[in-house]
């Protein structure tokens, strides 16, 4: 029980360096800052390993077919790339949209793929 709270604060940090990280990338797009690409760079490689990190050790079986259908859903919306509308209004405010989502991906979709490929992996455990 105490490894499921450590995990369960431990993917709320995550999600809260991922949105303070897209301000302040998104800050520096909206500036044209030539470090910007720097720091994404390495904010993204960050997200990853703690990505993979919680892959590997907070996601329960009882978590899995959620926690996948989440990170379908916004793979699809960064994709879409629906804050488009946003620059209408102010480009920082689109900006600051891509990078948050983007960060929030990033962090995601490695997690979700070593979800994905252990459930793959015990189905066809269970088969034999």
């Amino acid at each position: 029980m105490e490894m499921e709270r450590v995990a369960r604060w431990a993917f709320i940090a995550f999600v809260i360096i991922a949105v303070v990280m897209g301000l302040v990338v998104g800050y520096l797009a909206y500036n044209v800052d030539p470090n910007r690409d720097n720091i994404d760079g390495w904010v993204t490689l960050v997200l990853l390993i703690l990505g993979i990190i919680i892959g590997f050790t907070s996601i329960t079986v009882k978590e899995v077919q959620p926690f996948l259908i989440a990170a379908i859903a916004l793979v699809v919306v960064s994709i879409a790339d629906v804050w488009l509308p946003l620059m209408n209004i102010h480009r920082l405010l689109y900006d600051w949209a891509v990078y948050i989502l983007h960060y929030i991906t990033a962090f995601a979709a490695p997690a979700a793929v070593i979800i994905a490929i252990k459930s793959v992996l015990q189905m066809a455990k269970d088969k034999t």
